[in-house]
């Protein structure tokens, strides 16, 4: 995005604040008399004063906090969103937000950077948690396993018998089942989970935090400027003031040469105001091009972030779904077998294998 631009002077779009009349007293030649350089110096004077006054409005209608310039709630027309309706990283982290404690100023991009380290730091907790879910599933697996080869009930008999073993068979196979979602567990969601973003992405954060906090460090490099050379502009208007004074009382050679000297100074000190403020504008602007830039590659690996996790969690569900549709699978013959258990069967072939001879006893004759 091209960003916005910003101007000493936003309605000459930059151009000088020194007024026309300064303008001229500067690019005229020093041929006057006595008397019109008293004038002259009167007309310097006010000029240098409607200068002060010009920057003095300029800064009134603008705020500075932490070096940032903002326009004054209410004194300039309503700002437009970058991208409206989006609620995008590029318009909501200008301003510093105090920590906690309220000690210190957290810059807005640092705000954003923190988002994605606690954005990996909750990707490699789900990834503990899947891996917890594994080590549940494993051992699920193994009691289950071992629990089918347990010898309780094993002479169970007929029909009944027959449905006991393959219930004892199926907790066999849904062992087998649940190790092999514990595996695909492991390499379809855990994994995953771990390697997003493993290589390089704390290097490229850093890169970003040093690359916008030296252009931050860089603004308030030019705001310590600006505001050194406008207390040097004051100070020589003082002077000038002072000078302008003494021309009052008693009009000398002296008082001319000095009242040069402090109009050269205060031109001077002028122009290093202005030649500092748009060397602020310019690095400002520079700052909020990268700011946009970057805040919108931030928000982007955010949007990657949460679709990958998406993507492998919607993929622990189809592996929950499949084992269940396997277990399922599993428990129809045991169902099969229950329904044909048969009591009156079991009981005939236990009686053909046990019995013990169908001559009933009779009465003793005598």
């Amino acid at each position: 995005p091209e960003g916005l631009r910003y101007y000493v002077n936003s309605c000459s779009k930059g151009e000088s604040l020194l007024p026309h009349c300064l303008k001229y007293i500067i690019s005229t030649p020093l041929l006057l008399s006595s008397s019109d350089f008293s004038q002259i110096c009167y007309l310097f004077y006010f000029s240098v004063r409607s200068l002060l006054s010009v920057i003095s409005v300029f800064l009134l209608f603008s705020l500075q906090i932490n070096c940032v310039t903002f326009p004054l709630p209410g004194e300039s027309p309503e700002q437009q969103l970058l991208k409206p309706n989006e609620w995008s990283y590029c318009d909501y982290f200008w301003n510093d937000k105090k920590d906690p404690q309220g000690t210190t100023s957290v810059a807005g991009f640092e705000v954003l950077l923190q988002k994605q380290l606690k954005g990996k730091q909750m990707q490699k907790e789900m990834a503990e948690f899947i891996h917890e879910r594994i080590k549940i599933e494993e051992e699920y697996a193994k009691n289950l396993s071992k629990l089918s080869l347990n010898p309780l009930a094993a002479q169970e008999e007929g029909t009944l018998g027959e449905a006991w073993t393959q219930l004892k068979k199926s907790l066999h196979d849904e062992a087998e089942v649940h190790l092999k979602f514990s595996s695909k567990l492991h390499t379809e969601v855990e994994k995953p989970l771990l390697t997003f973003r493993c290589d390089n992405f704390k290097k490229d954060l850093k890169k970003y935090d040093h690359h916008i906090a030296d252009l931050r460090k860089q603004l308030a490099s030019r705001y310590t400027s600006v505001e050194k050379a406008r207390k040097a502009l004051a100070d020589r208007q003082k002077d000038l003031e002072v000078k302008t004074q003494q021309l009052e009382i008693k009009l000398s050679n002296k008082t001319e040469e000095d009242i040069k000297k402090a109009r050269r100074k205060s031109t001077q000190a002028g122009d290093d105001l202005m030649r500092c403020v748009d060397l602020y504008n310019q690095t400002q602007c520079k700052w909020f091009e990268e700011m946009v830039t970057t805040s919108m590659e931030l928000e982007k690996l955010e949007v990657e972030r949460i679709e990958w996790i998406q993507q492998h969690l919607r993929q622990y569900t189809t592996l929950r779904h499949e084992t269940d549709m396997f277990n399922q699978s599993m428990v129809e013959p045991v169902d099969q077998l229950l329904q044909n258990v048969d009591p009156a069967k079991d009981r005939e072939l236990w009686v053909r294998e046990n019995n013990t001879g169908d001559v009933r006893p009779v009465d003793m004759d005598i």
